[in-house]
């Protein structure tokens, strides 16, 4: 059976934080210029995708900079979030976005510093079947 997953209460204020900047970098309140990417992420970035490919926060950046440049429309959803602390001002983010017919879980790795919050570490997994219920 998988077990219901809830955030602990005193974690709510920093889930609400954190939902607002996911799905990460899709939020153009937050910047869509090379430096507000560079800003909302740390040093040490890195992804992997829902292809099992990695990517450093230079691709990454590249990659949202070129996007970016094109006006698109993105007609995703998001839920189930779950945010866990994994270590002092370091934050575990989980939801499932849905793209269409694509569903995806992810999963941000965030650190909050004293310019504000940057994510560490992100992944999407493709969701292939439903969970299974034991």
């Amino acid at each position: 059976m998988i077990p219901e997953r809830r955030t602990a209460p005193a974690l709510l204020a920093i889930q609400d934080e954190l939902i607002a900047r996911e799905p990460l970098f899709h939020h153009p309140e937050h910047g869509t210029t090379r430096e507000a990417f560079a800003a909302m992420t740390s040093e040490d970035f890195w992804e992997t995708g829902a292809s099992g490919r990695r990517y450093g926060r230079a691709f990454v950046i590249d990659t949202l900079v070129a996007r970016y440049a094109t006006p698109h429309d993105d007609d995703w959803r998001t839920e189930d979030f779950h945010c866990q602390q994994i270590a002092p001002d370091n934050y575990l983010l989980t939801y499932t976005l849905h793209q269409g017919a694509r569903v995806t879980r992810r999963a941000t790795l965030w650190r909050r510093t004293l310019q504000g919050w940057q994510a560490v570490y992100h992944q999407g997994t493709l969701v292939e079947a439903p969970d299974a219920i034991a």
